[in-house]
């Protein structure tokens, strides 16, 4: 089994079956192992940030969004692992594991409507009408997110919060009730290096939960990881349960359960050892400690909103924007060039730019940009958003919000995510034909960071 990550299905959104895997991409090197995170994912994965990206309809308030047409099958009554006279290599110690824990399991699927993407993963029921705990970097980015109970059930699913930086989530499943859920170690209970594991996950995505086992090799692990895509920001995650169990792409979010049946840890990275072109020599599973996890909970659920937790969804404005520090535009547009426009969805580069977009799939650095020295230039508008409603195009360049100076677009997201959803701003800046505007932005609801 592999231990890379991304999110997987072609453009376009997921398709039933899940279709199979593409070759997995270059990983980055973090010193001599490289971690990479183990959500699934694949598709065209575009160079911009994305800036008040989703524009909920006017029923809604979240990120929810009515699930395609092509949503992912229910789960089948087959998808929990049952004991094995031989072949399936698990034992029935392991089996009793599963068979205690994998009834509070959910399958992730989610569409990054924004990004021609979509993204597979798992997830642990923690109470009966509906609350699961995933990672962060299960849901960023997300429009919509839909959860499979191990009974087949289909659930709509809303983000309560999360914490960025210590890759937890806190979704919502709309409308569910007497759910089972996963078994927690209790609070006086230890965790111990040898100890033998079971992970479990949505492996490769599979539709269906498959086990891996294996022992503690080590706790209080600090590691650097990103997906294999880098299309996520790496991130340093502290105090990991390291272990040998054959984590892979599609087990984000799901459980690190000891030999009782209880589960001690979310399966959050994977290692290779060695890096790129260097055949692995040993597995390396990385796993939040559940207590851990369950804090960022408890905080979300009381509303304790921090400057690392988010509560629900992020103030979003509608454009598509580059990233960095430079705040020359012109700048800006070669970085994204360079970067990653034109070598996604068709070849697509320096062309005929669109009056707004649904996806990043055509997008392009626009031709005509605002002769401006410095401010964030707006890659694209999002059809039907907030700032293309208030007569925002792309090649404008946006140069300050509520009277506040912006240069680069770090300094723009910065600002604009001290903002809740609802909120008004005004916002500056000068089309290519050189018109200075000055307009009331009312931000929305946008997928979580």
């Amino acid at each position: 089994m592999q231990d890379y990550s991304g999110y997987g299905q072609p453009p376009g959104g997921p398709t039933t079956p899940m279709p199979p895997m593409p070759p997995p991409p270059r990983r980055r090197r973090v010193g001599a192992l490289s971690y990479v995170l183990v959500a699934l994912a694949a598709g065209a994965l575009g160079a911009g940030t994305v800036v008040a990206l989703y524009h909920p309809s006017s029923n809604s308030s979240s990120a929810s969004a009515q699930p395609s047409s092509s949503a992912p099958a229910p789960l089948p009554s087959s998808a929990i692992p049952q004991p094995s006279s031989g072949g399936s290599g698990t034992s029935s110690s392991e089996q009793a594991v599963v068979n205690k824990v994998a009834p509070g399991l959910v399958i992730i699927n989610t569409a990054l409507q924004y990004q021609s993407d979509a993204a597979a993963a798992t997830g642990m029921v923690i109470s009966p009408d509906g609350l699961v705990l995933t990672n962060n970097h299960v849901i960023e980015d997300s429009t919509s997110i839909t959860a499979t109970t191990a009974n087949g059930h289909q659930y709509r699913a809303k983000v309560l919060g999360y914490d960025v930086t210590g890759d937890i989530a806190l979704i919502k499943l709309q409308g569910a009730s007497g759910l089972r859920t996963v078994p927690l170690l209790s609070g006086s209970a230890s965790v111990k290096v040898g100890a033998s594991v079971v992970a479990m996950g949505n492996a490769e995505g599979q539709n269906a939960i498959v086990p891996a086992a294996g022992q503690v090799t080590a706790l209080n692990q600090s590691i650097t990881a990103s997906d294999d895509s880098g299309s996520i920001t790496s991130e340093t995650l502290h105090n990991m349960i390291e272990d040998n169990a054959d984590i892979v792409q599609g087990d984000s979010g799901g459980p690190l359960a000891d030999s009782s049946g209880q589960v001690i840890g979310m399966d959050t990275a994977g290692s290779n050892g060695g890096g790129f072109g260097v055949q692995q020599q040993s597995t390396a599973g990385y796993a939040i400690p559940i207590g851990n996890a369950l804090a960022v909970v408890r905080q979300i659920e009381a509303g304790q909103a921090s400057s690392t937790i988010t509560i629900g969804y992020p103030p979003f404005m509608g454009v598509y924007i580059g990233e960095g520090p430079s705040s020359n535009p012109q700048a800006q547009a070669e970085q994204a060039q360079n970067n990653s426009f034109g070598n996604y969805g068709g070849g697509y580069g320096y062309g005929g730019t669109q009056n707004c977009y649904t996806s990043n799939q055509h997008l392009a650095p626009p031709t005509d940009i605002a002769n401006v020295s410095s401010g964030t230039l707006v890659i694209g508008t999002i059809c039907n958003g907030p700032a293309q409603a208030a007569g925002m195009t792309a090649g404008s360049v946006i140069t300050a919000v509520n009277g506040h100076a912006i240069g680069s677009p770090d300094d723009l997201t910065g600002l604009v995510s001290k903002f809740q959803p609802g909120d008004t701003i005004s916002v500056t800046w000068v089309n290519p034909s050189g018109q200075h505007m000055t307009k009331s932005i009312k931000l929305t609801s946008g997928p979580p960071l």
